[in-house]
This record gives C-alpha cells, structure tokens and sequence, in this order.
C-alpha cells in the first residue's frame, strides 16, 4: 500500500480521489482538481487511464505530485466462456506503468445459477494471477460488495471470504479492500478488520456513505459521508488500530453528486473527511 502518514499540518495528505466521484471529468481534469485541493493522491479508474494512455497518464499523475492511491478495476474472473486473465493481466501492466501498488478487483457474478462454481473459478483463476502480480509487482486487491450484488458483480460478499480467499497467497501479492459502502453492517466487521490488519492484509480503505432510502438502482446509491448512516469514525479507527497507513480513497456512485460542479464537490469532501472520517484515523 502506498504510506501516507497522516500530517496534521495538512489533514488531506493521505485523502485520494477516485475518478468515479467526479465522473464527468476526464482523467485531466480530475488529477487537476485533486491537485489544486491540495490532496495528496488519485485513484484512477482504467476507463479513464485508457482514453489518456497509460503513459500520458502516469506522467500526468506525477507531474502534478499526486500518488496513485489504487487502480479501479479488474477481476469479472467468474464466466464460464470467458477466463478473464488476459484483460486482467492488462490492468496489472497498467497498474504498473502507472505505480499503482494496488489493483482493485471484483470478482463477477454468478453465470448458470452456479454460485459455488463461480466461487471455485474465481479461486483458479486468481491463482493464475498471482505470479503475474508478483512480477509486476503491484497487489491484487480483493473487494467484497455488499450481498445484493452476489448475482451480477461479486460472489465475494464479506471480509471474511475475501480474507480467505486471500490466504492461499503472499501477503505482497493478494490483499483486500475495506470499502466502508460494502462491509459496514457485517456484525463480525471489527474483528475480521483486526485479522486482516494482523495478516497484513490490508490493501485499500475506501470511504463513501450508505444512503436512506436507497435510489432505484442500488449502484447509485453511494453517497457523500455525512448523508446516510455509516458510522466513519469507528471503522476508522479499527483501520487505524488495525495497522493501515495507506491512503483513504473516496468512491461515490450517485447521480446528483456527479452532476455537481467538480471542485464543489472535492471541497464537500474534503469538509467531510475532516469532520467524520479523520477524527477515526487519528485517535
């Protein structure tokens, strides 16, 4: 994981913005806008690497003194036709190009009512990665989703199974994500933090809130922390406690928030993540 300790001095070194938050705006603009907020890394989504080109992208990132915080996404490792590895190595190339040390993955959903295949695939084919991984040097980061999206997106629904699936593997090469929108109802979620601190296995901590109601398409239902229920400041500091001293990366998908004017949006969250999300971090 990248190392950004936490400055008090500038509370947003360690804050990331992933390029979802800020959708409309190209890979340019959004390295342009987290810079000029004074944050301290992105985390690119590959859509936005390849309209740019991997190496204009790298040298945008770095010119402008940013940290890639994570790449965004691989993994879809569940179809039956289809092995997945090919595209996957592809994402861990330009996660390297880029010096991402953590490519995020979600591992599909279940084709043929087959989930326990589906698991078994994902399993096979991430042993097929790892090496790759390993020469590239860059993390394969398991995200867990919440459990509505066992069908079409994830098959891997808790900490607890991403921690095991992970465990088969280096520390260096397999980790998981904690993405506040996914795993935060999990009753067992303080302890499986404290574990997957304790393995090492940390790779991402990714921040959004969870929204009351929900909108009609459960996917755009991520919104700013602050405006649903997730309580940052505990999970937080069970990240903390739990031994992460990476960066914190602000995932939201929400069509209001994507039609807000950018900048506006960063200095919301830059507001939030001061109020809700380090007060966790730093006690």
């Amino acid at each position: 994981m990248s190392i950004a300790p936490f400055d008090l001095d500038n509370p947003y070194s360690a804050l990331s913005l992933n390029t979802k938050t800020t959708n409309a705006w190209t890979l340019k603009q959004a390295v342009d806008g987290a810079a000029r907020a004074g944050l301290g890394a992105i985390g690119p989504w590959r859509d936005r690497i390849q309209e740019a080109g991997v190496s204009e992208s790298a040298k945008l990132i770095s010119d402008a003194g940013l940290r890639v915080s994570s790449l965004c996404r691989g993994g879809f490792l569940t179809a039956i036709d289809d092995d997945g590895l090919d595209d996957n190595r592809r994402a861990l190339d330009e996660a390297a190009e880029l010096g991402a040390p953590e490519l995020v993955m979600v591992m599909g959903g279940i084709p043929d009512r087959d989930l326990v295949g589906a698991r078994a695939r994902v399993e096979e084919r991430l042993a097929l990665l790892v090496p790759y991984a390993l020469e590239r040097g860059v993390r394969i980061a398991l995200e867990p989703l919440h459990p509505m999206f066992v069908a079409d997106r994830a098959v891997i629904s808790t900490l607890g199974q991403a921690l095991s699936m992970a465990e088969p593997h280096p520390v260096e090469a397999v980790g998981v994500v904690v993405d506040t929108f996914h795993v935060w109802w999990d009753p067992d979620l303080e302890s499986l933090i404290r574990i997957a601190g304790e393995r090492g296995r940390i790779s991402s901590y990714q921040v959004c809130d969870w929204l009351v109601p929900m909108e009609a398409d459960p996917l755009l239902s991520r919104g700013m922390m602050g405006d649903g229920v997730i309580d940052f400041e505990s999970i937080g500091r069970w990240v903390r406690g739990a031994g992460y001293r990476g960066d914190v990366e602000v995932e939201i998908f929400n069509a209001a928030v994507w039609a807000t004017d950018g900048d506006q949006v960063i200095e919301t969250m830059k507001q939030r993540y001061r109020d809700l999300v380090l007060p966790g971090l730093i006690a």
